[in-house]
C-alpha cells in the first residue's frame, strides 16, 4: 500500500492530511497517509510532505531525529510547502538547518511579514489554482543546467513552484485550499517512483 507521510512536527499537519487523504479518495487508489515524528515512522513512507511553520524549528528537530539521513538514503520523493520549500533547498539567505535535496536557492519571507499575505489566482500545471501566500518564500536562484528541473509558477515573474526529479517545492499553502489537485499531482508522482 502506497504511504505518504506528513511530517508532523509544526504547521499545517491537519490540513495536509485531511487533504491528502481528500486527494487519495478522488483518485480511488489504494493508499494511506501517515503521520511522521520520528524515524521509524518515515521507514514506512514512499512519499513525504514538508508543510509551512517555522523552518529553523522544523529543520533543527529533523536532523535531531536523524529523520533527514532516511530523506537522503531513502530517496523518497518530497513536497515542501513554505517552511518546506526553505528546508528542501541548497542554499537560503538565512544560516539554518536545510536539506539540500534539491538545486535551489530560496529566500524566506520574501513577501514580507505575516502582516502581508496574499491570496490570488495562479497558474500551475495548466489550470488555475487558489494561491495563498503566508510568509512565504520565493525561489532566488536554480541550476539551470539541471535536465530534471521545471519550473512551475510564477508570481509577478518570481518563482513560487518548482519540480526536480519527483521533489516538488512550493512557497504558498495548498493544504488551505479545498483543490486537491497538487496533491493528487504529488502522490501520482511518488507512484511513479515505486511502480
Amino acid at each position: 500500500m502506497l504511504t505518504i507521510g506528513i511530517l508532523n512536527l509544526q504547521g499545517a499537519v491537519s490540513e495536509h492530511k485531511d487533504i491528502t487523504e481528500k486527494a487519495i479518495e478522488k483518485m480511488g487508489i489504494i493508499a494511506q497517509t501517515k503521520n511522521v515524528r520520528y524515524a521509524d515512522d518515515l521507514k514506512k513512507c514512499d512519499g513525504l510532505i514538508i508543510s509551512g511553520g517555522e523552518s529553523t524549528v522544523i529543520g533543527k528537530i529533523l536532523f535531531e531525529r536523524d529523520l533527514d539521513k532516511i530523506i537522503k538514503d531513502k530517496k523518497i520523493p518530497i513536497f515542501g510547502t513554505c517552511a518546506g520549500m526553505v528546508l528542501l533547498a541548497k542554499k537560503t539567505n538565512y544560516e539554518q538547518p536545510i536539506l539540500g535535496i534539491m538545486d535551489i536557492e530560496v529566500v524566506r519571507n520574501s513577501f514580507g511579514r505575516q502582516k502581508d499575505s496574499f491570496e490570488t489566482e495562479l497558474n500551475i500545471l495548466g489550470y488555475k489554482y487558489p494561491g495563498v501566500f503566508i510568509r512565504a518564500p520565493t525561489l532566488k536562484n536554480y541550476d539551470k543546467t539541471k535536465k530534471d528541473i521545471k519550473v512551475l509558477c510564477e508570481v509577478n515573474n518570481t518563482i513560487v513552484a518548482i519540480q526536480q526529479g519527483p521533489n516538488l517545492a512550493m512557497s504558498f499553502h495548498p493544504e488551505l485550499t479545498n483543490d486537491t489537485r497538487l496533491h493528487e499531482y504529488f502522490i501520482k508522482e511518488v507512484k511513479k517512483c515505486v511502480e
